[in-house]
């Protein structure tokens, strides 16, 4: 019984080394990618601040055309007004483009943070087995050791529901 337990004990302090590692990875990912997401909501937020001011010019060219006493000095407003009109669509267009991105890095970010979580569960679980089984050896107890493996494949189970990200 005591060999067969020390054995047991090795592979799973094996796995639940591998499962806390696969666990500060993902935590790690986690963090790069909310990072990755606040930079391109930074980034989208400097493109509508752009919109803005363009709007603003563009809402001064439109007073300047309105107020315009000469066809000549209408129609080089009129120009403006278009020239803006059209960046306020460019910009737009880059600054929704960036919110899309921002929103996929914080999906991904979320995503490791659930496997990380199942990760660290998966430790925890393959941690009790381990206390388990100094237990049985102490005691020598049979339903310790059964218990043991039980728990044991509990863990196993839970980084394996990790490893196929469910």
């Amino acid at each position: 019984m005591t060999s067969k337990i020390a054995v047991c004990t090795a592979v799973i302090a094996t796995f639940g080394a591998i499962f806390s590692y696969m666990g500060g990875a993902t935590q790690a990912n986690a963090g790069l990618y909310k990072n990755n997401a606040a930079i391109k909501k930074t980034e989208a937020s400097n493109q509508w601040n752009y919109f803005q001011s363009k709007s603003t010019k563009q809402a001064l060219a439109e007073f300047a055309r309105d107020t315009a006493t000469d066809d000549e000095r209408k129609q080089g407003w009129q120009a403006k007004v278009t020239r803006y009109e059209q960046e306020k669509t460019d910009i737009q267009t880059a600054a929704k483009k960036l919110e899309a991105e921002a929103s996929q890095w914080d999906a991904q970010s979320e995503e490791q943070m659930h496997q990380h979580h199942r990760w660290a569960q998966a430790t925890t679980v393959l941690q009790v087995s381990i206390a388990l089984a100094a237990i049985a050896l102490l005691t020598k107890k049979k339903w310790l050791e059964r218990a043991m493996f039980g728990v044991a494949v509990a863990g196993l189970v839970v980084g394996g529901l990790a490893a196929f990200h469910v």
